[in-house]
C-alpha cells in the first residue's frame, strides 16, 4: 500500500484530491496538511511514500516547502499539483525537485496515474507540461525575462499580470504588504518594465496567464 501525504490549504480541494485516491485499492491517503509548516512536521514523525503538494499555500510557500522536502527527504517523490497551467510552473518546480507536475484541472483524470508513476521512481508531467518542455529544448539559449526571477518573484509577477492588487498578492501568499510591494519593485526592475499593465501584456504574450 503507498502511504501518501495530501497538502493543500482548501478543505474541499483537499477532500476532493482524498476522495479520488481512495478510490484506487493500492493507494491510502495516510495524512492531510494545510500548510507547509503541517506538511514538515507530518514528514519528521512519520513515513509516507509519496506527497502530493499545492503550490500555493500560506505560512511556509509552496516553493519553500518543496524546496525543504527535497533537501530532508529527497528519497520522498513530490508531485505537485496547481490551479496555474503547465507554462507557468512545470519546468520551475521540476528544477526545485518535485518528481511531477499536474494542474488541479488535470487531477480528476490524471492523479492516481501520476501519484503511481511518482511512486514507483519515474517523472509525470502532462502532455502539455512535456510540450512546454520540448519548446524549451529547442528555444533560444537566452533566457526570457520572467525566467531570470526567483520564484517568489515569478509569483508575485503572475498574480500582478492577473490583475491582483498588492493587498490581495499578500493576503494570498501570506505575505506584508511592504514585502509584496518590496518584489513588485524587484520584478519591475529585472523586466526593465514600468507598470502592472506593461506585466500583463508580457504575460498573455508568453502564455503565463490566460
Amino acid at each position: 500500500m503507498t502511504k501518501i501525504l495530501v497538502a493543500d490549504d482548501h478543505a474541499v480541494v483537499r477532500k476532493g484530491l482524498v476522495q479520488i485516491i481512495s478510490e484506487a485499492m493500492d493507494l491510502e491517503v495516510a495524512a492531510e496538511a494545510s500548510n507547509g509548516s503541517e506538511v514538515i512536521d507530518l514528514m519528521r514523525a512519520d513515513e509516507f511514500d509519496v506527497v502530493v503538494l499545492d503550490i500555493n499555500m500560506p505560512d511556509k510557500g509552496g516553493f519553500e516547502t518543496l524546496q525543504q522536502l527535497s533537501a530532508e527527504f529527497p528519497d520522498v517523490p513530490v508531485l505537485v499539483l496547481s490551479m496555474y497551467s503547465e507554462e507557468q510552473y512545470a519546468v520551475r518546480v521540476l528544477r526545485a525537485g518535485a518528481s511531477g507536475y499536474l494542474t488541479k484541472e488535470s487531477a480528476p483524470d490524471q492523479l492516481v496515474t501520476a501519484i503511481r508513476r511518482v511512486a514507483s521512481g519515474n517523472r509525470y508531467v502532462s502532455p502539455a507540461a512535456a510540450d512546454v518542455l520540448v519548446k524549451l529544448l529547442d528555444g533560444d539559449p537566452d533566457k526570457l525575462p520572467h525566467e531570470i526571477l526567483s520564484n517568489r518573484e515569478f509569483q508575485v509577477m503572475v498574480q500582478l499580470a492577473e490583475g491582483k492588487s498588492v493587498t490581495e498578492i499578500s493576503e494570498a501568499l501570506s505575505l506584508s504588504v511592504k514585502t509584496v510591494s518590496t518584489y513588485r519593485s524587484r520584478v519591475l526592475d529585472k523586466m526593465k518594465m514600468g507598470s502592472n499593465a506593461e506585466l500583463a501584456r508580457y504575460a498573455l504574450e508568453n502564455d503565463l496567464i490566460v
